[in-house]
């Protein structure tokens, strides 16, 4: 790294660290000389950097100081910008005005180069173009008071539609964690309706809010667990997957494989369980003649009962 990335980072080893930090801490750290790490400081203190040092605790720095914000490496901003980009793909249009809302601000604060170098990238970078130009833009649900309560293990209430018959129903939940699933976000938590782990789409859900009263998680938190997790209405499905399309497949399938094998030279077969038999169905079919369906056979019943009425719409 080149020496302003090395004292950025200096900055914020010794603002974060609760231990004693010692010339050789550094030297070994950033592997360099005992010599660069005093020139190292004599830099920082021409940036009115506040470094202090004291025999019991070494060095560190002045409690309160902050960082300011344009002190980005080049890279470091193509990754904020890839980011921010994503986030303005989505189909939230709350998340899309707030992520434009951190790149105003972020190029107030820019030196010209860096804002130069922001303005050309920003235009070049395109995340997700189908989901960028064609999806409609909607209101996604209320994700920043959910993740407000997640931080604070605080349960939440809120009036949920139900996507087959419309109705509207009162839930309150502990909730674990947010996740983007393709072109929504959904929170996982404890269902105090169903005493089980659930997910809620946040576009059908209104009037959350944070409750007072606080939830211990059981234990840590399995976030794999939780997204992958299997239920009562969950059925074991087996496929097999061209080798062409394998790779594709295990990216996107919208749950946990629980076995793979090579079924010949051609096929690989693949075991996971899933609790929408409607939903997998209409998945597979992406894949065309490169997925089998092996088992069970209701599935099967439902790809050959599709299949039938695509042909016959007219």
């Amino acid at each position: 790294m080149n020496s302003s990335e090395r004292r950025m980072k200096l900055i914020l080893m010794l603002q974060q660290s609760n231990s004693r930090i010692t010339v050789d801490d550094i030297a070994e750290k950033f592997d360099i000389s005992r010599r660069t790490v005093f020139r190292d400081f004599n830099a920082l203190s021409e940036m009115n950097v506040p470094v202090t040092w004291d025999e019991y605790t070494g060095y560190g720095i002045m409690r309160g100081y902050k960082i300011p914000p344009l002190m980005f490496t080049s890279k470091e901003l193509a990754t904020i910008l890839v980011g921010l980009n994503f986030v303005k793909s989505q189909v939230d249009q709350t998340l899309i005005n707030d992520a434009k809302g951190v790149e105003l601000k972020m190029k107030e604060v820019l030196p010209d180069d860096l804002l130069g170098f922001m303005e050309s990238l920003e235009k070049r970078t395109v995340v997700d173009p189908y989901m960028n130009f064609g999806a409609e833009k909607k209101e996604g649900g209320n994700w920043f008071l959910i993740s407000n309560a997640i931080a604070e293990n605080k349960r939440i209430s809120f009036n949920y539609r139900s996507k087959t018959s419309g109705n509207v129903s009162t839930r309150r939940i502990d909730p674990y964690l947010i996740v983007f699933y393709k072109d929504h976000w959904n929170v996982i938590g404890h269902s105090h309706k169903r005493n089980a782990v659930r997910n809620f789409v946040l576009d059908r859900m209104s009037k959350v809010e944070i409750l007072s009263e606080k939830f211990t998680p059981y234990g840590q938190i399995d976030i794999e667990g939780l997204i992958f997790r299997s239920d009562e209405r969950s059925r074991k499905i087996e496929v097999n997957v061209h080798k062409d399309s394998l790779s594709r497949f295990k990216a996107n399938l919208p749950t946990k494989i629980i076995r793979e094998t090579n079924y010949n030279p051609n096929f690989f077969r693949l075991s996971f369980e899933f609790n929408n038999m409607d939903y997998i169905n209409k998945w597979l079919l992406q894949f065309h003649t490169n997925v089998e369906i092996v088992s069970p056979d209701d599935l099967i019943e439902k790809r050959n009962h599709l299949l039938e009425e695509m042909i016959s719409i007219k």
